[in-house]
């Protein structure tokens, strides 16, 4: 008969490496697992942080690895597999894997989320360095710069407001003439005078060599070509969660992500979310690491 562990946790980003930590000061026996070699998730795409409380400038690959060490160092390391399914058996959760199948009473979803990317030659080869997904992580290193936004809805207004009180030119691409954004959002970004919009446009390439220094733009309208110079340039068209695994199996909200509250509890007994693969208004580092604390302790609670 398979082994039926405590808890299975999957993902090995701040909010799995956290509910590990827990998990293992708790003495659980537990099974942790992560598809991919460099820990810390989505924050070892990031070329410094600068908002993690304690640790300000650290890179985000260092920050991931002392995370993974602390856990480590309780004893907690990863097993390096691809989830392929995840079925119920009563109330044991079934974990299967491209190479194995794995038994427990509790499971933590880490699985995270994915920033939408827009595809176009440049994006990957700058990413950290001047392209980024997030400007309350990143644009604190744009002062007095000059930086692209590219998107029309919430995420894209409030980025650019944000980096419009650090950065000299903040340029908004938006493939419309209006923007999708609430209107409060946009009455804030439309005030700043330091914002410039560039409408019915769509990214062609981001241009640089070691560091982005500009964005090759289209207008849909017309056809035209033009570069804007840049030092940065931050992608808010959006994020996909990663829950193509939980689809039919737990319940998810309105955009995809798995509806669980901060004590990680999900619609299904004994299993739990964390980090930015739940329903949450704030998907930061900080955030992350809460969520697998919370989600590790509801699961103690769930087994006791």
């Amino acid at each position: 008969m398979a082994e039926i562990y405590d808890l299975i946790i999957l993902g090995a980003g701040p909010a799995g490496i956290t509910a590990a930590i827990y998990a293992s000061r708790a003495k659980l026996n537990m099974l942790w697992i992560e598809k991919k070699f460099v820990k810390g998730g989505q924050i070892a795409d990031t070329y410094e942080v600068d908002n993690y409380p304690g640790m300000p400038g650290i890179g985000g690959i260092d920050l991931g690895e002392a995370m993974a060490a602390h856990a480590e160092k309780l004893g907690a390391v990863p097993v390096r597999e691809n989830v392929v399914s995840i079925e119920l058996d009563g109330e044991i959760k079934i974990i299967r894997t491209k190479k194995s199948e794995y038994h427990a009473k509790a499971l933590i979803l880490a699985l995270g989320a994915s920033h939408r990317h827009l595809g176009i030659p440049g994006e990957e080869e700058f990413a950290g360095m001047g392209v980024s997904y997030c400007a309350t992580c990143d644009g604190a290193f744009f002062k007095d710069r000059t930086a692209v936004v590219i998107g029309g809805g919430n995420t894209a207004c409030e980025d650019a407001a944000f980096l419009a009180r650090l950065c000299r030119k903040v340029y908004v691409i938006h493939r419309r003439d209006t923007l999708r954004a609430d209107k409060i959002l946009q009455e804030r970004l439309f005030a700043w005078e330091n914002v410039e919009m560039v409408w019915d446009s769509i990214p062609l390439e981001i241009c640089g060599q070691d560091q982005v220094t500009g964005i090759r733009v289209q207008n849909v309208k017309t056809g035209k070509e033009t570069q804007i110079d840049t030092d940065g340039v931050f992608v808010a068209v959006g994020i996909v969660p990663n829950t193509k695994l939980v689809e039919g199996l737990a319940e998810l909200d309105e955009g995809g992500y798995i509806a669980a509250g901060e004590d990680g509890l999900t619609s299904v007994p004994g299993i739990f979310a964390a980090g930015d693969v739940r329903t949450k208004g704030l998907r930061q580092v900080v955030t992350a690491v809460s969520d697998g604390a919370n989600a590790a302790v509801s699961a103690q609670k769930y087994l006791l």
